[in-house]
């Protein structure tokens, strides 16, 4: 009884963590005073997972690492990381929630590692959930050819989530290529979320599938599945992704459309006073009109010195 009530405690830690995830990952829609809050909430989480985790700890140094078990642990160990450096940083950043806490650290540094840390959790969150997927719903014992044609929808869903991913520019906050985000204020709440769930959903998958491959190399040579599906499903998500986008013309760079922000009508300089975290950031008359929504909370209360310099007026 005791163990059942661990196991659904342990699920409803795991919902609340994924469902405020999606609300962080929604700037634009909840603001800057409720993010933080959110922040603060699923900081408390992560805590009371870890806490509920706690045997897998002690684990750690016991027993034979196979492929299944060495990717897990490498992903939850990063994840965990990414968590408590985007928690950290936040906090150090912080005007609403803790703002006793603001300037624990550099906050040009807090700013720039918060933003990648974030989506370093959110691609991590994906793959975490991803990989324990056929364990949880092993109990349903669907059949290979249903479950089949489920990963084959689910492949071209990921597809849909890669190409979002990519479009929302979101490897260039991973890798740390631009130092703010470019937030579409005036898209509609509930489109954010959808988008935020779609490019979940591609991590997740991306999970999943390499969860089934690592799990089929352990099993015995008659009980072996095909073990080329994982990898097509894979590689079928990608390649969705990539051809949409290019038929899109979307780049990673280009995060609104010809009407709104256009990165390449824009000049980003460092000021002399780089080490306290001052940008000037010229651009024209056709994106001033972004510029409101780009800058307003994020950047003017939070980065330092963020200057934007109109060439014309």
């Amino acid at each position: 009884m005791q163990r059942k009530q661990n196991i659904m405690l342990k699920r409803i830690v795991d919902v609340c963590m994924t469902v405020l995830l999606l609300c962080l990952m929604a700037y634009q829609v909840t603001g800057e005073a409720l993010h933080e809050w959110i922040g603060i909430g699923m900081t408390v989480l992560v805590i009371i997972h870890q806490l509920l985790n706690r045997k897998w700890y002690g684990a750690l140094f016991k027993g034979k690492y196979n492929p299944y078990r060495i990717i897990t642990t490498v992903v939850n160990i990063a994840l965990l990381l990414s968590f408590a450096m985007t928690a950290f940083c936040g906090m150090s950043m912080s005007g609403h929630a803790v703002p006793f806490l603001y300037g624990m650290t550099k906050v040009s540094f807090a700013r720039r590692m918060h933003l990648s840390m974030s989506h370093w959790a959110f691609v991590l969150m994906g793959l975490h959930l991803g990989m324990h997927i056929p364990v949880m719903f092993a109990r349903l014992h669907l059949t290979d050819k249903l479950k089949t044609v489920i990963s084959a929808a689910l492949c071209v869903v990921a597809g849909i989530g890669l190409f979002l991913f990519i479009r929302n520019g979101m490897p260039d906050y991973l890798f740390f290529r631009v130092p703010f985000a470019f937030l579409d204020y005036e898209k509609a709440g509930i489109l954010v979320f959808i988008e935020n769930v779609l490019m979940l959903l591609f991590w997740g998958f991306i999970g999943t599938e390499a969860a089934v491959l690592c799990r089929n190399s352990q099993m015995k040579t008659e009980d072996k599945k095909n073990p080329l599906l994982p990898v097509v499903f894979i590689m079928g998500a990608i390649i969705i992704g990539l051809v949409i986008n290019m038929i899109s013309g979307s780049t990673s760079g280009q995060i609104f459309d010809e009407d709104g922000w256009n990165s390449s009508d824009t000049e980003v300089m460092t000021s002399s006073s780089e080490e306290e975290g001052a940008t000037l950031l010229r651009t024209d008359n056709r994106n001033l009109k972004r510029l409101p929504y780009l800058c307003q909370e994020f950047f003017c209360n939070r980065c330092e010195g963020l200057v934007l310099v109109p060439d014309k007026i």
